[in-house]
């Protein structure tokens, strides 16, 4: 049985589940991170990762892709289910690292790991993260654009009248695009205020979660009316009686 007590003791640097299945690469990996003074918990297939991630609820999931019993994707998936956690995927493969951005991680690292780089990213997705934690609202801060309400100190949105179900990094996303309705914001802006000033990932990321919420919020995100894309440029997020002035 899982002491769920003594896994979800917390260091200052944070806690960071690592599921990966080679030796040669986990046990490096473990031991920086120690010496860096996070709290690393270990698993070796993806069945065991996906029972510690819930159990231990870490600061961040490192997950590979090939595992025994259970792969990284499938892992992936069902945390995506019930947890925000960030996933950063370990992988070889360049078909593996958009698939993973669509299921729902946060980015990848490429295989063989440089330990410094990884380093950089986990330390710039759980600054991210605190800043998220601390950040405050008034209560009943609200925005709204056309028929869509964002309640940023609920973490909330309604579209109709009806409540939208969004992951954090959507809901980040989406409040960043309606503080600015109406302006088009560049990527580079949209990526730091969502990922981090210092995020070193595949910008592809904010592609995908641009999808995401069109799947969510637009009628038919194949047209969309409130997120419009500036080509080469950045979105904006319109209301679509505006949009219908505009091309008046």
């Amino acid at each position: 049985m899982v002491n769920k007590a003594i896994l979800r003791q917390r260091s200052a640097q944070g806690t960071i589940l690592l599921v990966e299945d080679e030796v040669g690469t986990a046990v490096p990996l473990v031991l920086g991170l120690q010496d860096r003074g996070f709290r690393v918990l270990h698993a070796t297939d993806g069945h065991w990762g996906l029972k510690l991630a819930r159990a231990a609820q870490p600061d961040l999931v490192l997950l590979d892709v090939v595992l025994p019993r259970m792969d990284g994707f499938s892992v992936c998936r069902a945390l995506r289910r019930t947890s925000s956690v960030p996933i950063l995927m370990l992988t070889e493969r360049n078909q593996d690292r958009v698939k993973g951005l669509e299921i729902g991680a946060d980015g990848y690292i490429a295989k063989p790991i440089s330990f410094q780089e990884l380093l950089a990213r986990v330390r710039a997705i759980l600054r991210r993260r605190e800043l998220n934690d601390d950040r405050a609202f008034p209560s009943g801060d609200r925005i709204v654009v056309g028929d869509i309400v964002l309640d940023r100190a609920a973490r909330k949105v309604w579209r109709g009248g009806r409540p939208i179900r969004l992951r954090q990094r959507e809901f980040d996303l989406l409040c960043a695009l309606m503080e600015n309705a109406g302006k088009a914001v560049p990527r580079q802006e949209l990526m730091g205020r969502v990922w981090g000033e210092d995020w070193v990932g595949d910008t592809r990321t904010l592609d995908v979660h641009i999808r995401w919420l069109r799947e969510k919020v637009e009628n038919d995100p194949s047209a969309p009316r409130y997120i419009q894309t500036i080509r080469g440029y950045g979105h904006r997020f319109l209301a679509p009686n505006a949009l219908a002035s505009e091309a008046m």
